[in-house]
């Protein structure tokens, strides 16, 4: 079966889930293809059947019944060995997505899915302007070539700012021994990069944070799951000690939202047997839930 078997002629939504169970990328521990199935899982959790979801911190329900409109059009088909053709399926159905308006949410696999996703874009950012990248994770993900591997999940940032239509990116997270290099921080911030680790978060505080992204642009957002603490998120293939707290994401995404329009979404390296307590599968579904939620509400949807 193909990706193009899979994906519905029509998509008429407001947001379009979207699976890649990819994990030919990893360096270290595999299993990131069982993510999109546990997210899927986990977020069953948040079907109260209460008409939205109501935060009353903020005073707002979000995504309310009637008004939002989300579609799961399933995974993307991925040809177990092949990368090019699974990268080309994934490209595949966020173009499909981008196409008919609505925002793509795709839920990995490992981080190299972000390089069919950023790909996808080429057109829409012709007619509507550059993408602005903002990473959540304790990795760089910007090396170059490695053992003769470009598409790999240690690539992806890289691959992102090679793009003419990226107009930079906003690293958060990154700590400890990388999977990047020296030169590729040098390369990093010499494409555009700001790179910031937690600790440098925790200092500048989240507004100080915010300040410092773009104001008014369009952005796409990439989550790796290991930038959270592995006591909140142990299911993942490389698992980074000193991450973010929950809410210290939830801020900052809440903040990005109002700050421009986020245009595209990804959530990867959820490995769920590395966790059979299942708390990372529901911090990655309460995670997208809330953001989905804070992106249409932004909107006026």
């Amino acid at each position: 079966m193909t990706i193009a078997s899979t994906v519905p002629k029509a998509i008429d939504a407001d947001v379009a889930i979207l699976g890649a169970p990819f994990d030919f990328g990893t360096q270290w521990r595999a299993g990131a293809r069982f993510g999109p199935r546990g997210i899927r899982e986990a977020s069953t959790l948040f079907s109260f059947g209460h008409g939205g979801a109501y935060d009353h911190e903020d005073d707002v329900t979000y995504l309310p019944a009637g008004k939002v409109r989300i579609v799961d059009l399933g995974d993307a088909d991925i040809v177990h060995t092949d990368t090019a053709q699974s990268h080309a399926h994934i490209e595949f159905g966020v173009r499909k997505i981008l196409n008919a308006g609505a925002l793509p949410v795709v839920l990995g696999g490992d981080h190299s899915v972000n390089i069919p996703c950023i790909t996808a874009f080429d057109r829409d950012c012709a007619a509507k302007g550059p993408i602005h990248v903002a990473q959540i994770d304790a990795h760089l993900d910007f090396v170059d070539v490695r053992h003769g591997v470009r598409n790999g999940h240690g690539n992806p940032m890289r691959r992102a700012a090679e793009k003419p239509y990226v107009s930079g990116l906003t690293q958060l997270g990154i700590r400890n021994v990388s999977s990047t290099a020296r030169d590729g921080y040098e390369a990093a911030r010499s494409m555009g990069s700001d790179i910031l680790s937690v600790r440098q978060i925790r200092a500048l505080g989240v507004d100080a944070v915010l300040a410092r992204i773009p104001a008014a642009a369009r952005y796409y957002v990439t989550i790796d799951i290991d930038g959270f603490d592995p006591s909140i998120a142990l299911g993942t293939g490389t698992p980074s000690h000193g991450g973010f707290l929950y809410y210290e994401v939830l801020e900052l995404l809440a903040g990005l939202c109002p700050r421009g329009s986020i245009v595209g979404v990804d959530l990867v390296e959820v490995a769920p047997d590395y966790d059979h307590g299942g708390t990372t599968t529901i911090l990655a579904a309460q995670v997208l839930m809330n953001l989905i939620g804070r992106i249409l509400h932004a909107r006026g949807a």
